[in-house]
């Protein structure tokens, strides 16, 4: 769900986390920095410090469960968060099937970072520290706001 705005479109991303919500406060607090104040970024944690971590980082608002979850994720332009988000019973089982479905489902376009927490590995993707992924992360969804909602940016 995007609007048009002055300055052309208006973005809204969703950072995923769990668990104390140390990964999605990074990651909220570097698209803070990146991308223009228009773009309105929506914490959405698996359970409530996680939340709490984005929002303290900078996120507009914050949801918090399942519910919260499943309820916004079909709302957003954008969703970013680690590879984990798409995988039933990830972090510790804070994510539940019903999550990892709906964010799965959801026509947003996916940002994730490839971290091996869940223990899958994606193939021909070179390690790297979470700082650089990070950075990397907040460089894309900057040319996705840039380039607009198009599939193929």
């Amino acid at each position: 769900m995007h609007f048009i705005t002055r300055s052309g479109l208006y973005l809204r991303i969703a950072v995923v986390d769990g668990q104390g919500g140390g990964i999605g406060r990074h990651i909220t607090a570097r698209l803070r920095e990146e991308l223009p104040p228009e773009v309105e970024i929506l914490a959405l944690g698996t359970n409530a410090a996680a939340t709490v971590a984005m929002l303290k980082a900078g996120a507009n608002e914050g949801a918090t469960g399942e519910r919260a979850i499943i309820y916004n994720a079909p709302r957003v332009d954008a969703i970013t968060g680690s590879v984990a988000i798409l995988i039933a019973d990830a972090m510790l089982g804070e994510l539940t099937p019903a999550m990892a479905a709906a964010i799965a489902a959801s026509p947003a376009r996916k940002f994730l970072l490839p971290l091996n927490k869940a223990g899958v590995e994606i193939i021909g993707v070179v390690a790297e520290p979470l700082p650089h992924l990070i950075d990397a992360l907040a460089r894309r969804l900057k040319a996705f706001y840039e380039g607009g909602t198009r599939k193929d940016v």
